[in-house]
């Protein structure tokens, strides 16, 4: 009987990014449902960024940006069950992520919602970069910030570098100025005041975290930054991931990356730049799961039914969303 590789490639890596191999998730066939378009839609930055292979880096590139703020790395170091459960933990992200992106305007309050209750109880201490002890909680808007920021810049950053299947900077709608301006959207459901709505924003508000003195390189952040490395995988995944994990570095500008005490390097025995390394595992996952995922499928079968037409009218650009 002959194996199908590439059948059972795509099921680890479903399990890996929902959590149901071989069956598209209940939440995500729930977006056909629904009685408005969404906050987003078709020809939307934000669909050309999310519905890329790019935020597969992006969602690695994020974790290590989010850690670089004390308070956060307390929250995921005290709170989380990243060790015991890496990939629930990465499931209910994206499952988050692409609600917004892809759902109706309720459904996405709703599961922003969601996740804001599970945050009432991610309360503790942390050292702050001085070494001063602070309290902290999840919902804290400063710390929400954070969140958005990181996840924003590495979701653009990420698409710039590999949303282009061919090579060359992925394209976006309106520019990335568009992007940052459609998400604004998700910072304001999960109680950001005042989001970046350009992409010159964007980067003066992260760096004033760096430059303000709010971020900071810990024993803790290190060993985060370990399981990161090698966040037990499926033995089939760990090879692809560890080049995943060298081009979210290299997407990284230098004051991150020295922060995180990485450097960027070249991968195997032929030296590859590990953007092109990154450029050919995407591609690989793209093989596997196909031009686009069951999430952006379910919206357009939303917005058909809307219009009370065809899904094919939809089907002008692929995308591959989960």
């Amino acid at each position: 009987m002959r194996l199908d590789l590439r059948g059972v490639f795509r099921r680890e890596l479903q399990l890996t990014f929902t959590g149901s191999p071989g069956r598209e998730p209940e939440w995500s066939a729930a977006l056909a449902d629904g009685d408005d378009a969404g906050f987003l839609g078709p020809g939307s930055a934000a669909w050309a960024v999310h519905g890329s292979m790019a935020p597969i880096v992006a969602g690695v590139r994020a974790l290590m940006m989010q850690a670089l703020h004390p308070a956060a790395l307390a929250g995921v170091h005290d709170h989380s069950r990243f060790r015991e459960d890496p990939l629930g933990r990465l499931a209910g992200t994206i499952r988050w992520i692409f609600t917004v992106t892809y759902g109706d305007t309720t459904t996405a309050r709703t599961a922003s919602e969601h996740v804001l209750r599970l945050h009432r109880a991610v309360t503790g201490t942390y050292r702050d970069a001085a070494g001063i002890e602070r309290a902290y909680a999840a919902n804290d808007p400063d710390l929400l910030r954070w969140v958005h920021l990181a996840f924003t810049d590495s979701f653009l950053a990420a698409h710039l570098i590999w949303g282009s299947y061919w090579g060359g900077r992925g394209s976006i709608p309106g520019g990335p100025d568009a992007y940052v301006a459609e998400w604004a959207v998700a910072g304001e459901l999960m109680g950001v005041p005042d989001p970046p709505r350009t992409a010159a924003e964007l980067r003066s508000q992260l760096d004033a975290y760096l430059t303000g003195g709010r971020l900071a390189h810990s024993a803790r952040l290190d060993e985060v930054m370990r399981f990161l490395r090698a966040p037990g995988l499926s033995p089939l995944l760990q090879p692809g991931y560890r080049l995943l994990f060298d081009g979210a570095v290299a997407s990284l500008r230098e004051p991150y990356r020295a922060l995180l005490g990485l450097e960027r390097r070249r991968i195997g025995p032929f030296r590859l730049p590990a953007v092109l390394a990154t450029r050919l595992v995407l591609a690989g996952v793209r093989l596997a799961l196909g031009r686009r995922g069951p999430t952006e499928t379910s919206a357009r079968r939303r917005l058909a039914r809307l219009r009370g037409g065809s899904t094919a009218s939809g089907a002008e650009r692929p995308g591959t969303a989960p």
